[in-house]
């Protein structure tokens, strides 16, 4: 297997966005952790991806486009009958667009405990990135990624994870009672104030938050980032984003990152252009892992993930093609 600093763990699916008065619908490959990987890999981080797609002509197709933008595709995981869809129908109606999945009995989510050599699938590799979606398919889902996640703390393995809290697919358990273990395992946590509370039942001043101000906001995001690192002690990094929207194509913009105890801002972005909300998370997650591994000070960090961010907004499909020096204008 190809040497590469990130490895992306978690489900790869196709996207479908129709488009009923031209009687079509576009396509896109997506999922959260390929989101990353396509990311980090534009901007020149060596990154391979670990899902799992049947033996077929599609799937090598698909392959085919996770290597065209970059990402090492040689430890993929093959076997089962489906890669996993989800369909997003956003119209006019960027703010409100519905996500319909479709992916049980996809060939990721019959990925089985025990069926795979974790430590020899993450040879060669520096940090290990998962996030909050997996374990939110199945219990058996959750079994297999705390073994990765095992794999990878006996490697040495630098781990991170964006709380993606997704209430529709937590079905079998309430997260709260899942991802503590799981999140135990990592040096980085990245999400947002309130999927924190809902994953990690972590504390926060609903009545405070009811005032709707940046400076409430940032206040509780420090106490939650400090809270988080308290619990978790392997956790060294918390970055969470803020993220408003007030009409179909408008979006304001910050975020915030915790570290040594100080409590790092990123400038303020807001627009009434945004294209495609889709991935914007996932590209600051990837901002965060960059900037980490680039050896970037606090207030780069913060700055480069929130620009990266940002960049997302305006470009259509799920994987971010802005490049590293478009997104250092932003900032």
């Amino acid at each position: 297997m190809k040497a590469v600093k990130v490895i992306s763990y978690g489900e790869i699916l196709f996207r479908f966005s129709p488009e009923w008065d031209q009687q079509q619908a576009a396509m896109y490959i997506g999922g959260a952790e390929a989101n990353v990987a396509a990311s980090l890999a534009g901007w020149g981080t060596p990154v391979a991806y670990i899902s799992r797609v049947p033996d077929n002509g599609l799937s090598r197709q698909a392959l085919q486009q996770l290597e065209k933008a970059g990402i090492v595709t040689d430890r993929m995981l093959l076997g089962g009958d489906r890669i996993g869809t989800y369909y997003l129908a956003q119209g006019s109606d960027l703010k409100h667009a519905e996500v319909v999945y479709d992916r049980s009995y996809s060939a990721f989510c019959e990925l089985k405990p025990g069926a795979t050599d974790w430590d020899a699938l993450l040879e060669n590799a520096t940090w290990f990135h998962w996030s909050a979606i997996t374990p939110a398919l199945s219990e058996q889902a959750a079994r297999v990624c705390q073994e990765a996640l095992e794999a990878a703390s006996r490697k040495g393995l630098t781990i991170s994870t964006d709380l993606n809290y997704r209430s529709k697919l937590w079905q079998y358990a309430k997260p709260f009672a899942v991802m503590p273990e799981l999140v135990s395992y990592c040096d980085v946590v990245m999400g947002n104030i309130w999927a924190a509370h809902d994953m990690l039942d972590t504390n926060l001043d609903t009545v405070a938050l009811e005032q709707n101000k940046k400076e409430v906001y940032l206040e509780q995001a420090e106490k939650v980032a400090r809270e988080i690192t308290e619990k978790y002690t392997r956790c060294k990094h918390v970055a969470f984003t803020f993220r408003f929207s007030g009409a179909p194509t408008h979006n304001l913009y910050y975020a915030t990152y915790y570290h040594n105890g100080r409590q790092t801002v990123s400038r303020q972005y807001e627009t009434d252009a945004v294209v495609d909300r889709v991935g914007s998370g996932d590209s600051f997650m990837a901002g965060l892992v960059h900037g980490l591994l680039e050896g970037f000070d606090a207030q780069q960090v913060i700055s480069f993930a929130a620009a990266a961010a940002y960049s997302k907004l305006f470009v259509k499909g799920d994987f971010n093609k802005t490049s590293k020096a478009d997104i250092l204008k932003l900032i």
